[in-house]
């Protein structure tokens, strides 16, 4: 059983126990608790940190943990809130309409399924993938550093900057520093590039299917995603011109390398297309490149972002560490040039004034590290590996050709009526947990389709045990049905 689950069991058990507490009772000791649960000491810490932070216990130091009356539970009338939903609701300014805030699809990514559930649905590597050794080393580094705890520049360190600068335009160093703006992960970078180069109201292009987090974006921000299909071969530019024009749009979000959820990659001439097609527009080109620190070992040379072939400041890049680190290093950059970088800081500067400084030193120390490149040659044969994993487990006649080089999920077609929501249950009833394919379309979804992620589970053989039950359950004859 892995440290998380047993925090989470003992929370539960600890929750059950102090119903039958009155207020003000002291909890058993530490070293009780430790051998009456059979667990570690950082285990029993961690679930009274979870007691404490829903406000079931106080720990009050020296003299113990005792149970408190839960916030709320105070006898007396309940509020009226219904009043919230006209508020709420209601239409403001220019906007068209309320807004749709929706994060279904994030959530069925962050949620943590129950320990026995193979997790085939979460999108960040398991703790075993994550640097965690050399990111400890690099906190450490950071926090005896002089001046970490002092207020660093609105843009970023400039070091971080530079960093990110040469990674992003790699050989052909057509950016520097100064195009570079630090944020606080990629999700806040996709969301502070929507809201600065787009008014509430206006369409915004996006691939079909794309990122569910980015049609959240796009949605609470009051903009308009506006689906252009995507093939093997990435976006049909053949479309994107079409959307261009039938919509005025002034703005497209794509993932050339490795698309979310698809795993195509842009065709040459297409990457060609893409920016020829968005100058004619006179419109931005966001290029999430999420991915690119995810490449499989088995992978052909890479090509550049569509960011070091734009001299005239179309494309805003986004570059992000957390993917490939650890879900809490939430530190990323996005590159702009000319007054589009100039709304982006303001706009940061606005929302959080800056990402603080020692998460800043941390990533720095971290990508300045010989573990670094260990780290991330040691991930491109693990998730090669996984790939292959999960692949022999559901077996040829699922698969989608060709597997991906990169990324860390798999895109399934399902049979034409086949129920989604409904598979995706049954599944989890059959002990594996998988995305359904709804939440990644911005418009309806032409056919049903299932992500399916090898970047969470334990490791090879629990991915190849977890296609193997998903394998059985879209065989299940109720599966058959929903196609008939």
């Amino acid at each position: 059983m892995n440290e998380r689950s047993s925090v989470a069991q003992l929370a539960e058990s600890l929750r059950r126990e102090l119903r039958h507490y009155p207020d003000g009772r002291m909890l058993p000791s530490s070293r009780a608790l430790m051998g009456q649960h059979r667990v570690s000491p950082g285990t029993v810490s961690r679930a009274i940190a979870v007691l404490a932070a829903e406000g079931l216990v106080v720990s009050r130091p020296g003299a113990g943990v005792f149970r408190v009356r839960p916030h709320g539970s105070a006898t007396g009338e309940a509020g009226d809130l219904s009043w919230q939903q006209v508020a709420l609701s209601a239409a403001t300014g220019a906007a068209p309409g309320p807004r749709a805030l929706d994060a279904s699809g994030v959530l069925a990514t962050l949620t943590v399924p129950p320990a026995d559930v193979i997790d085939l649905a979460g999108g960040y590597l398991h703790p075993s993938l994550q640097p965690e050794r050399a990111l400890g080393a690099a906190l450490a580094r950071a926090g005896r550093r002089p001046g970490t705890w002092s207020r660093p520049p609105v843009e970023g360190l400039p070091e971080l900057r530079a960093w990110f600068a040469a990674d992003i335009s790699g050989p052909a160093h057509t950016l520097g520093p100064a195009d570079v703006l630090v944020t606080a992960g990629g999700q806040s970078a996709l969301s502070t590039a929507l809201r600065a180069l787009a008014p509430p109201g206006a369409p915004v292009l996006v691939e079909s299917p794309t990122y569910p987090g980015l049609l959240a974006i796009a949605r609470a921000a009051g903009l308009r995603p506006v689906p252009v299909p995507v093939d093997a071969d990435g976006v049909r530019t053949d479309l994107l011109a079409d959307a261009f024009a039938a919509t005025g749009a002034r703005l497209f979000v794509c993932q050339p390398l490795f698309q979310n959820p698809t795993g195509a990659v842009l065709a040459p001439q297409r990457r060609i297309e893409v920016l020829r097609i968005a100058r004619a527009a006179g419109a931005f080109v966001v290029e999430d490149d999420f991915a690119r620190q995810l490449v499989h070992s088995d992978a052909p040379p890479l090509p550049l972002p569509l960011a070091a072939a734009d001299p005239d400041g179309v494309v805003v890049h986004v570059r992000s560490l957390t993917k490939v680190s650890s879900p809490s290093l939430r530190i990323a950059a996005v590159s702009a040039r000319g007054p589009a970088l100039e709304r982006l800081r303001t706009l940061q500067a606005v929302d959080s004034f800056f990402v603080p400084r020692p998460l800043q030193e941390t990533a720095l120390e971290l990508v300045a590290a010989p573990a670094w490149r260990t780290h991330l040659r040691q991930v491109a044969d693990a998730l090669r590996e996984r790939r292959q994993s999960l692949a022999a487990g559901l077996g040829e006649q699922l698969l989608p050709r060709p597997l991906p080089y990169g990324g860390y999920h798999l895109w399934l077609r399902l049979p034409d009526g086949a129920d989604e929501t409904a598979l995706t249950a049954a599944a989890l009833r059959a002990g594996v947990a998988v995305t359904p394919g709804q939440a990644y379309f911005p418009a309806e979804p032409p056919s049903p389709h299932l992500r399916v992620s090898y970047a969470c589970a334990a490791g090879p053989q629990q991915l190849v045990d977890g296609g193997r039950l998903l394998s059985q359950v879209l065989r299940a004859p109720a599966a058959r049905a929903g196609s008939d």
